[in-house]
């Protein structure tokens, strides 16, 4: 029995040491390459068929199985991912969309929409302004920076009905524009301010009475403007 025992002993430790010394065989056999890309991104060491080793610079910190470890670099792909495609097409049709509205609108989690909307913006796909405390998303170079402010502004109720009204009135005094907005005199002087900056707001004096009125040939892209923001978030 003990003879028995000591060979089944010597068996197993033959079959350990073999394993042992083809592990270490394929790990030499390890290739690496080093990207310029940034030194935090994950490499991809071949070599051995059912591990992959996983790094973040030129030392290989560890080897496990491809079905525990999914790596890719999506800066280079950033749209081989379902939910950054969403993202993406989401903001196509909502120019000006804030970040909450993105969450919102697609049902994703606060870190997964950072994260994704990280990726779209370093990749150069999306762009953002900001509005106060938040953030308002676009594609990238299809707006100017003049239209993405006026776009984000329009996006507020107040302001967006201001220039509805002054659209249909032409011009109107301050005193008047107030009370069809339903707001106070302080709020319009206020809101005024901010609607300033598009230049499609023009304003007089007569006497003691400010009047504005709209700027004509600035109408029809405003009225564009309008309708791209209209019912949405």
């Amino acid at each position: 029995m003990t003879l028995k025992r000591v060979i089944i002993a010597f068996a197993l430790a033959s079959i350990i040491l073999v394993s042992f010394a083809a592990l270490l065989h394929q790990q030499k056999s390890f290739t690496f390459s080093v990207t310029s890309t940034s030194p935090y991104l994950v490499h991809v060491y071949s070599g051995i068929p059912s591990l992959r080793a996983i790094t973040t610079d030129q030392y290989c910190l560890l080897a496990l199985p491809t079905t525990c470890f999914s790596v890719s670099n999506t800066s280079q792909a950033p749209f081989n991912n379902g939910t950054r495609t969403q993202i993406y097409n989401y903001i196509e049709g909502n120019a000006g969309v804030q970040f909450r509205g993105i969450c919102a609108a697609l049902s994703l989690s606060v870190g997964l929409a950072q994260y994704h909307l990280g990726v779209l913006v370093k990749a150069g796909l999306v762009s953002f302004i900001r509005d106060g405390r938040y953030k308002r998303y676009f594609l990238s170079k299809k707006f100017s920076k003049k239209e993405m402010l006026t776009i984000s502004l329009l996006r507020h109720k107040t302001a967006r009905r201001i220039l509805e009204v002054l659209l249909n009135r032409k011009h109107m005094s301050h005193g008047e524009l107030a009370c069809e907005v339903s707001i106070t005199s302080q709020a319009l002087t206020w809101q005024m301010k901010r609607l300033g900056k598009t230049e499609f707001v023009l304003q007089a004096n007569e006497g003691l009475r400010t009047i504005y009125s709209l700027d004509e040939n600035s109408a029809p892209l405003l009225i564009q403007y309008l309708t791209l923001v209209e019912e949405k978030p």
